[in-house]
């Protein structure tokens, strides 16, 4: 590995760049782009929808399966080991080279729908979504490594456009896709159609794709870094998912998790520094757009997870629509991300410009959260189809060009670690999106609770003390679905509808000032000329 000194465009001083590992074996492109293409949306599909697709069934399935004070962790096992994969993964493809990589990414993802479509517990369906998410990480960096492999930066503004299109759709198609299931033939085909697209998706990649082959040195790999990522990262998601929940936040469990976080992270930081062959060079962060492009990412994260992995549920516990109702009111937000991402791409292709875009889109995206602060249970369903709208709007400017900016820093032998890194720390905060706001959602919930039903219990009399004992049982109130709350007296029903409403909502006003630092921490960002060419 070698360091180079080069000049800093902007202030006209000396630096030294990134260690650049030396340029492993190059076979011949694929002559097909279009056709690679369509089966690197294929995957990115997959992956995505694993992250939307228990959107609309979650109440169905806590209800049939039980265990209500562990809903979120359905949504939250798929992003943490989603999250660990995709630095590990994106530095086995610059070894290794990415077609086999990618091709045993898939079958993962495969073995993960099954154990969770076969699962008989709530405990064996988390375990099978921890599965999925391995996969499903590896996928999604390696999609966009291999994009970064078959064309150059500006070609690649489009690309990436019609990737965070597919985003997009998978937003909206996820909870569709959830609720048409759980409506329809059982919320496991949500899990068990990702078989035969999976075993589809791996001949299509073993046929078509042709690819660099690294030269691997595993002696040299990171396996203390890899290990102390794992571990901060998943003590970072217990931390924020159990507490105040599982344990008060001054318990020994929680405090020493806090520990364990801070403690990992120096360490890793600290074994990247000496590491010979680092899974996330600490160099990446000499680069300012990759510092400032992961951070606003993070915060994106947050917001995106937070908002999506919990409105549908809202949608069908508060509004008291179906699952396949719930799902559809996301079709506005799916247009604003789709057709924004889409006409963004085209126009960053054309022109080369692209700092503008992320900043409006951080904005846009502030104003959406606190639209959605304001819901109540009156709200009607056009203005909040709107919010929805306005929303994808500001998330179709920042998503996919934020990861174009990174990868437009570094040469194409490093693509797939800085991807990689960049959409590391999205997922981070996409995990602690799902977290925190599932953890203290599901805090307010029991607190609104006990606050509102017994009011609602006495003002029905004696049928309210039977349903005050039917709510005093274990899992009384664990296994409330949307149907069953539609059913319940208009008093009792009431109480929980609000109860839904006033437990969720004020959460997204937290979130306002973190979109709006993304977003002015984003006017740092140094423009650069996208490439022209394959490195």
């Amino acid at each position: 590995m070698v360091s180079n000194p080069t000049t800093d465009p902007a202030t006209g001083t000396a630096s030294t760049a990134v260690d650049v590992p030396k340029n492993p074996t190059v076979e011949s492109k694929p002559t097909n782009v279009t056709l690679v293409f369509v089966a690197l949306m294929t995957t990115m599909l997959m992956s995505s929808l694993g992250q939307m697709i228990f959107g609309a069934a979650l109440p169905t399935i806590v209800g049939e399966l039980g265990g209500v004070e562990h809903m979120s962790w359905v949504i939250t096992a798929f992003l943490v080991t989603m999250t660990i994969a995709m630095p590990i993964s994106g530095k086995i493809g610059d070894l290794v080279g990415r077609k086999w990589l990618y091709v045993a990414s898939i079958a993962i993802f495969v073995i993960g729908s099954a154990v969770g479509g076969f699962a008989d517990s709530i405990t064996v369906l988390i375990l099978g979504r921890a599965i999925q998410g391995l996969g499903a990480g590896s996928m999604m960096i390696n999609s966009q490594a291999i994009m970064a492999e078959v064309t150059t930066a500006r070609e690649r503004g489009k690309y990436m456009g019609y990737m965070g299109a597919v985003f997009g759709v998978s937003s909206v198609l996820g909870p569709v896709l959830g609720g048409w299931f759980t409506d329809g033939p059982g919320w496991r085909w949500g899990l068990w159609m990702n078989i035969p697209l999976g075993l589809l998706a791996i001949t299509v990649a073993t046929l078509v794709l042709n690819l660099r082959t690294g030269q691997a040195q595993w002696r040299h790999f990171d396996w203390i870094g890899t290990l102390l990522l794992a571990v901060s990262t998943a003590s970072l998601i217990l931390l924020t998912t159990w507490g105040g929940t599982q344990y008060e936040w001054g318990s020994t469990m929680i405090i020493s998790l806090a520990v364990l976080t801070v403690v990992t992270a120096v360490a890793f930081v600290l074994a990247e520094l000496h590491s010979t062959d680092p899974l996330i060079r600490m160099g990446l962060f000499r680069n300012r757009n990759m510092v400032l492009t992961t951070i606003a990412g993070t915060i994106l994260g947050v917001a995106m997870m937070g908002a999506l992995a919990y409105l549908p549920t809202y949608l069908q516990m508060v509004h008291t629509m179906t699952p396949t109702s719930a799902g559809l009111m996301m079709i506005p937000m799916m247009i604003g991300m789709l057709g924004t991402s889409t006409i963004i791409g085209n126009v960053i292709a054309r022109t080369g410009i692209y700092k503008p875009y992320p900043i409006i889109g951080m904005f846009t995206t502030a104003v959406a959260l606190y639209l959605f602060s304001t819901l109540e249970a009156t709200t009607s369903l056009t203005v909040i189809g709107i919010y929805f709208f306005i929303f994808g709007f500001g998330l179709g400017m920042v998503m996919q060009v934020l990861v174009l900016i990174v990868q437009n820093s570094f040469p194409i032998t490093m693509v797939g670690t800085a991807t990689a890194s960049n959409n590391f720390f999205r997922q981070v905060g996409s995990a602690l999106g799902a977290s925190i706001v599932g953890s203290v959602f599901v805090h307010n919930l029991q607190d609104k609770m006990a606050l509102n039903l017994p009011a609602a219990f006495a003002q029905m009399g004696e049928q309210g003390k039977a349903f005050a004992q039917k709510f005093a049982e274990p899992d009384g109130s664990n296994r409330l679905t949307p149907q069953a709350v539609a059913e319940l007296p208009g008093p009792i029903r009431d109480a929980v509808l609000v109860s839904y409403n006033d437990g969720l909502v004020p959460i997204f006003l937290y979130m306002v000032p973190l979109a709006v630092i993304a977003g002015l921490v984003l006017f740092g960002v140094r423009r650069e000329k996208l490439k022209e060419t394959i490195d």
